[in-house]
């Protein structure tokens, strides 16, 4: 087969690394990719919402599948335009369609859903501009700390969480009419806190069945005991100690089988991975956000632990055959640690020169926020590289990743040094 994956990210290198191992890919394309999937894959500059572009690359390469990697393309149709075209339409796209991908690009379509089949999750109201003065009075039915969320997709930073009725109604008002995040936030829904531990949860789905993949914690904040701004993800471990066997039953009874019943009956076409960002409540399972693709970092940590073919389950997942696909996991744990640009998640400077990545041992460096100049490998994001690593214990994975790292530079270069500090 030749296969086409969509992205640039940690997650794309990843998928890149996995996919490059079977026996059944021919040949790989990655559009953008990065110097990760440059060693490995075809590198194809070409933007992952240029669909025309993405068109004529599968037509040209005769390609048989395409990956989607981020949630941009899911939510701005791209599966529904390969359906469309009678050129195209043969081709298998892992990615469920437009209707189906609102479950990310929209916070109140999400929460709808969530209501609709009885999954639980917290309490919510959204508004607009318009109800403003409304969500205020909502705003003070609710205790502290309040959460509010931009209804649309906001890179992951459209998420925020306050201690002061006061602030929470300013950032409201910032956020409804004075547009912080854009169309983003054109809606915001605000939600009763849920107090607990976090975990995500990665479902396959072919439509009808579906296969869970092993659970992660990621650790979104910057800083140190998980303090400072939100980011895209600092570091990740997998599997996840407190996600007990009796734990993970309640995830698959009360939460994954209703949600795929739910694509069922809403009529909602979905082949492709299901993110659901959990917290643990007590002993209890609440769904905080659905995405409709993978995660990253944990992307990282989840699927170096399977050991299955990746293209055979691709495969499955297309032809709905899922079903005949038995998993099968590495008992070991992962664990991956993430280097960023010094100043992110705000403003940082690019195309610094990473060294010592041909030192590691025992990891396995995957590039997201790096591209090859001039034969040197540069930053070109926010966040640089994860470093992964196995280990009996995540205590002893997360021990490799630093001593690796260890061995890594480029000016500014920032990474958490507690990753698992609260398990």
């Amino acid at each position: 087969m030749k296969i086409l994956i969509l992205g640039s990210g940690g997650r794309e290198h990843t998928f890149a690394w996995k996919i490059a191992q079977s026996p059944k890919c021919k040949q790989l394309f990655v559009a953008p990719g990065n110097s990760g999937t440059a060693e490995i894959a075809t590198n194809v500059n070409i933007g992952v919402n240029d669909f025309e572009a993405i068109k004529e690359l599968v037509l040209k390469e005769g390609i048989n599948m395409v990956v989607v990697g981020p949630e941009d393309p899911l939510v701005n149709g791209v599966h529904d335009y390969f359906l469309n075209d009678d050129t195209i339409k043969h081709v298998s796209v892992i990615g469920p369609q437009k209707i189906a991908a609102e479950l990310e690009g929209s916070k109140e379509f999400a929460k709808e859903f969530l209501y609709r089949h009885d999954i639980p999750t917290a309490a919510y109201k959204s508004f607009t501009k318009e109800t403003v003065e409304q969500g205020y009075v909502f705003l003070e039915t609710l205790k502290a700390p309040y959460v509010l969320k931009a209804d649309g997709l906001a890179a992951g930073k459209g998420v925020v969480i306050l201690n002061d009725l006061e602030e929470a109604k300013t950032e409201l008002k910032s956020m409804l009419v004075d547009a912080k995040f854009g169309e983003a936030s054109t809606k915001v829904v605000i939600e009763e806190f849920l107090d607990g531990i976090e975990l995500s949860c990665f479902v396959l789905t072919d439509g009808t069945n579906y296969k869970i993949l092993p659970t992660a914690k990621d650790y979104k904040r910057i800083g140190e005991g998980d303090t400072g701004l939100n980011t895209g993800g600092m570091g990740a471990i997998s599997p996840v100690p407190f996600a007990t066997d009796e734990f993970l039953n309640k995830i698959e009874e009360r939460i994954v089988k209703p949600t795929i019943e739910g694509f069922k009956k809403d009529n909602l076409p979905y082949v492709g991975f299901v993110f659901i960002g959990l917290i643990k409540v007590g002993d209890d399972p609440k769904v905080i956000e659905y995405n409709v693709r993978m995660g990253d970092p944990e992307t990282e940590v989840v699927l170096p632990r399977l050991k299955n073919d990746f293209v055979e389950i691709l495969e499955a997942m297309s032809n709905g055959s899922l079903d005949k696909i038995n998993l099968e996991i590495d008992e070991r744990a992962a664990t991956t640690i993430m280097l960023v640009s010094g100043g992110y998640p705000e403003a940082y400077e690019k195309g610094k020169e990473i060294t010592g990545v041909e030192n590691i041992k025992d990891s396995i460096p995957f590039h997201a926020g790096a591209i090859v100049n001039n034969d040197k490998i540069i930053t070109s994001g926010g966040r640089v590289m994860a470093i992964t690593s196995y280990g009996d214990t995540y205590q002893e994975a997360i021990k490799k990743s630093y001593q690796n790292i260890e061995k890594l530079h480029f000016d500014k270069m920032n990474y958490r040094k507690d990753i698992g500090f609260d398990l």
